[in-house]
Formats: structure tokens, C-alpha cells, sequence
């Protein structure tokens, strides 16, 4: 005879996910709040529907002129494009390069305090602005051109892969170092035998990744006079070619298409 114990136990129990705030009061009173600041937020923006009506036509007029997409300036895009990649290559090969020293820097298990504030510091600012605000930096430094998009996108790709990198380093196995310390291996070889083969694979990924970014940020900064396929962009819609300008968009989606599965092929190579 089955015991209470027993048919307790044969009775089918269901996993339910706990809450994430498990007082329902501060919970419900949390999405009550929320909902409130988002009804105040949308109600408080000066939107200016006689405007978005009139604007309507225009976006058709636009959008119609685009279609069907023309090729007929292929010149001009190859040129463009050309000059994207080659701001997006050099950046990137600059960026990653420059990122390890400072992600060493910003690595608190194995810089010391003051090394390890600088390091954190030029991480910080290279992170602080977007591109397109530095890229309108360096065109008034240097002028026009790719050398102002190459100096925005390294200083964007020092930011994002040195703190990457660097929360990798402080990541690491431990063991590894202290093992080769115990040799009497000197700072420069424990880095080199015990830091950065752990790191590499990640490495090898944000590189990939930061490729991917810098040929998306190099048509971006190209709109402000840096340089590249952005210059190309611009200037089709300051003519009124939108068929032109929307044939470059598309040849744009084509680029990251093709990039994200070079990357992806390149990973699953060396993983």
C-alpha cells in the first residue's frame, strides 16, 4: 500500500522561473512606475504632426526615385568602396595592435595601480565619444580624407578591444602565471608564454569582429569628410541621384553580408 509519502512524490512537478524581484508589491509597483515615466516620456516629446504629415510625400518621393537601384556611376562606388576598406583594414591592424599594450595596461591582476589607472583612463576616453564626433575632430586636425577616417576608427578600436581584452586578461588561469614565476621567468616572458596564449582566441575573434565594425563605421564617418564610401553617399543625395544613393546602400549590406561570413568561416578555421 503506497504510503502519503510516496504518492506525494508520484505526483508530476513542474520548474517555474523565479521572479527577478521576488516582492510582488516592489515588483508590480516597479512596472507601474516604468509605464508611467514611459507615458510622460512620449507625451512630453515635441513631436510636430503637421510636419511628419507634410514629410510623408517627400520620404515617398524619395524612396520612389530610388527604385530601381542604378550602377551607372560603378566608377565612383569601386573608388569608394576601395577607399572604405583600406581606411577599415589599416584601422582595424592599428587598433588591435595598439589595444594589446593598453589592455596589459588595464589589466588590474597584472599592472600595478598607477599603470593600471592610465591604462583604464585612455580606454575610457578612446570609449566615450561615437565615431562620427571624433572623426569631425580629426577632419579639422588633418583635413579631409582617409587619414581622418584611419586615426577615428583606431582610436574606436582601441577603446572596444582593449576593454574586451583587457576583462579577458583578469579572467585568465591564474595558475599558469604563478607557475611560471616560480621559474624565475621575468615579466616580459610570463606575458608572452603565460598570458597570451590564453588570450589569443578571443583575440583572434574581436579582431574579426572589429574588421566587421570598422567597414560599417568607415561609410559612417565618411559622411562628415573622412574619407571612404560615406563621401560617395553623401554627395549622390546632395545631387538627387537616389537611385544611385540606394544602389550604394545596397552594395553596403552586401560588404557586411559577405564580411560576417568570411568571419564566421575564418572562426570555425581556427576554433
Amino acid at each position: 500500500m503506497a504510503t502519503p509519502e510516496h504518492e506525494e512524490s508520484a505526483i508530476p512537478r513542474t520548474w517555474r522561473k523565479p521572479a527577478f524581484i521576488a516582492n510582488p508589491l516592489v515588483r508590480y509597483g516597479l512596472l507601474a512606475v516604468l509605464v508611467a515615466y514611459l507615458i510622460w516620456a512620449f507625451g512630453s516629446l515635441p513631436f510636430n504632426w503637421e510636419r511628419i504629415s507634410e514629410g510623408l510625400p517627400r520620404a515617398a518621393r524619395i524612396f520612389g526615385g530610388g527604385f530601381p537601384p542604378t550602377l551607372s556611376r560603378f566608377d565612383l562606388l569601386l573608388t569608394g568602396f576601395t577607399e572604405s576598406l583600406q581606411i577599415a583594414i589599416m584601422a582595424t591592424l592599428l587598433g588591435v595592435l595598439l589595444s594589446i599594450p593598453f589592455a596589459v595596461m588595464a589589466a588590474r591582476n597584472i599592472a600595478p595601480l598607477p599603470i593600471y589607472l592610465l591604462g583604464r583612463a585612455v580606454i575610457i576616453i578612446s570609449r566615450s565619444f561615437h565615431p562620427v564626433i571624433v572623426a569631425i575632430l580629426f577632419v579639422a586636425a588633418v583635413g579631409f580624407g582617409p587619414l581622418a577616417g584611419i586615426l577615428t576608427l583606431t582610436l574606436y578600436s582601441i577603446g572596444f578591444v582593449g576593454k574586451l581584452l583587457a576583462e579577458e586578461i583578469e579572467e585568465i588561469d591564474w595558475g599558469q602565471v604563478e607557475a611560471m614565476r616560480s621559474t624565475g621567468a621575468g615579466y616580459l616572458a610570463t606575458l608572452y608564454y603565460a598570458v597570451f596564449p590564453q588570450i589569443l582566441p578571443r583575440q583572434v575573434g574581436l579582431s574579426m569582429y572589429q574588421l566587421d565594425s570598422n567597414l560599417r563605421a568607415s561609410a559612417v564617418v565618411g559622411i562628415v569628410g573622412a574619407g571612404g564610401i560615406g563621401s560617395t553617399l553623401m554627395n549622390a543625395f546632395g545631387r538627387y541621384d537616389y537611385d544611385f544613393a540606394f544602389a550604394i546602400l545596397l552594395v553596403i549590406i552586401a560588404v557586411i553580408l559577405a564580411s560576417e561570413g568570411v568571419s564566421g568561416w575564418v572562426r570555425k578555421k581556427i576554433w
